[in-house]
């Protein structure tokens, strides 16, 4: 039952972080993109750049800090680099960016979070 209520609360944070991009004039070209070296939360587009967005929910904001690390980072830059080709131009910009939600905070938007 609790991995059940994780999934949910995963989506539901998913859900709002799209909201959140489109407010700020991004374009979702995808959601839970699966490759075999890993799942992209979000793809997002604005203008010439493309992001690839790892999205993290916790119920505590002070939890915020520890939810992304190197090893997931590398993570979704690795699934993203195998799905690229397909959400973007040869010469557009893509990045990884962290999207941190927590209740009753505003979401925090790690830009170009990856920098092998």
């Amino acid at each position: 039952m609790n991995r059940r209520k994780a999934e949910s609360r995963g989506r539901k944070a998913e859900r709002l972080a799209a909201l959140w991009l489109r407010f700020f004039g991004w374009r979702i070209l995808a959601q839970r993109v699966k490759t075999p070296r890993g799942e992209i939360d979000l793809v997002a587009k604005r203008g010439v750049t493309v992001a690839f967005v790892e999205v993290k929910w916790r119920r505590n904001a002070a939890d915020l800090d520890g939810a992304i690390d190197a090893f997931r980072l590398r993570r979704v830059a690795a699934a993203a680099e195998s799905v690229a080709h397909r959400f973007g131009a040869p010469t557009d910009t893509v990045r990884i960016d962290v999207l941190l939600l927590a209740p009753w905070r505003l979401p925090r938007h790690i830009v170009n979070a990856w920098q092998p």
